[in-house]
C-alpha cells in the first residue's frame, strides 16, 4: 500500500477537517513555494500549507531543505510577521511538537497559563503526552515534568504531573461495575467530611478511561444529588479548582470544551491558532457542532467576522465549510 492510501485511511478515522491532498507532489509543493517566496505572494503559501495534512507538511518540508539545503521554518519565519507567521509555523510542526511548545508557551514569562496547560494535558491521550514530553525535551532540552512541577503548586502540581503520565488502568471497552462502584465510594468519601481528600480524585481522574470516569461521575452525581460541575466547585479551591472543572469538562465531552474556550477567547489568536490547528485533524468537525449549538451562529461565520485577510484565509482554510 503507498504513502497516500495509508494516510487516507488514517483520516476516515477521524472527525478532523484537514484531510490528505490528493495527488500529492512534495516536490511540486516545493517548487511552487520557492516561486511565492521570491512574489512574496502570501496567499500561495496559505493555500498549499492549509490544504495538506501534517504527514503531508513534513514531507514538503523535507523535501525543500533538500532542494535548497534551507529548513523551510526559518525561510516562512522571515517571509511572514505577525499571528499568520506563528499560523503558518505551527502548521509546520509535528503534533507532539505543536504541544510541547504551546505547554512551553504557557510556562514563559511572567506568570503560567494555567488554562494554556490544562486545555493541552486534559484534552490528549496518554501515549500522545508522553511523545509531547520526548518532544519537548529534544526542542528546549528540558524536562517537561520539572518544568510542570516548577511552575505549579501544591494540589494543582499533583494533577498536572498525574495527567502528562496519564495511563489508564482499567480495561478499556470491558464495563467493570465493581469498580466503577469502588471509585463511586472513594470519590463521594473524599469530599464527604470536613476534611477534603484531593488524593482519590487525582488518581481516579488520571488513571481511568473516559467511559468509565462517565458511569462514574452518573452514579456520583444520583448519589450526592448535584452535577460534577458543582460538587468540584463546592469542595476544592483555586488552580486545583480550576484543573478539576477542565479535567471533568473534558472527559465528559471535549469538543464542548474547545467550543466553550473558543468562544471566550477570540481575541486572543493564539488560543484560536492552538485549536485550529491542534485539532484539525482530530475533532474539529465536532468542536464546530458545539460551537454552533452554543452560538446559533457557526465557527466558519465566526471566523470570516473576527479576522481579515490571509489570516482569515488561512484559519478558514482549517475550518473548511459552514454549517449550516
Amino acid at each position: 500500500m503507498d504513502i497516500e492510501n495509508k494516510e487516507n485511511e488514517m483520516w476516515w478515522g477521524t472527525l478532523g477537517t484537514v484531510r490528505p491532498f490528493p495527488g500529492f507532489d512534495a516536490d511540486g509543493d516545493v517548487r511552487d513555494i520557492q516561486i511565492a517566496l521570491e512574489r512574496k505572494d502570501v496567499a500561495t503559501l496559505v493555500r498549499i500549507l492549509t490544504n495538506r495534512n501534517n504527514a503531508q507538511r513534513q514531507q514538503v518540508a523535507e523535501s525543500f531543505h533538500k532542494a535548497s539545503q534551507k529548513d523551510l521554518s526559518p525561510v516562512l519565519k522571515k517571509a511572514l510577521s505577525g499571528p499568520l507567521q506563528e499560523l503558518m509555523l505551527a502548521l509546520l510542526m509535528t503534533p507532539a511538537q505543536f504541544d510541547a511548545h504551546r505547554l512551553r508557551q504557557a510556562m514563559e514569562g511572567m506568570g503560567t497559563d494555567e488554562e494554556g496547560l490544562l486545555e493541552v494535558l486534559c484534552t490528549r491521550t496518554g501515549p500522545h503526552l508522553k511523545e509531547v514530553m520526548l518532544a519537548y525535551k529534544q526542542m528546549f532540552g528540558r524536562y517537561l515534568e520539572k518544568d510542570l512541577e516548577s511552575e505549579t503548586s501544591k494540589d494543582f502540581t499533583k494533577l498536572v504531573l498525574g495527567l502528562v503520565m496519564k495511563e489508564e488502568r482499567n480495561t478499556k471497552g470491558l464495563i467493570d461495575y465493581h469498580l466503577i462502584g469502588e471509585d463511586v465510594k472513594s470519590l463521594a468519601a473524599a469530599i464527604g467530611s470536613k476534611k477534603i481528600n484531593s488524593a482519590p480524585w487525582i488518581q481516579i481522574l488520571t488513571l481511568r478511561d473516559p467511559d468509565h470516569l462517565n458511569r462514574v461521575f452518573q452514579r456520583l452525581e444520583m448519589l450526592k444529588g448535584e452535577t460534577m460541575e458543582k460538587m468540584v466547585q463546592s469542595n476544592f479551591s483555586g488552580d486545583f479548582r480550576l484543573g478539576l472543572r477542565i479535567l471533568v469538562c473534558c472527559i465528559q465531552n471535549t469538543p464542548l470544551y474547545l467550543a466553550q474556550r473558543l468562544q471566550g477567547s477570540l481575541k486572543k489568536s493564539s488560543i484560536v491558532r492552538g485549536i485550529m490547528v491542534g485539532r484539525s485533524e482530530d475533532d474539529l468537525l465536532c468542536v464546530r457542532r458545539e460551537f454552533k449549538k452554543l452560538n446559533n451562529t457557526s465557527l466558519y461565520s465566526t471566523i470570516q467576522k473576527e479576522f481579515k485577510g490571509d489570516l482569515q484565509e488561512a484559519l478558514l482554510a482549517l475550518c473548511r465549510s459552514e454549517d449550516l
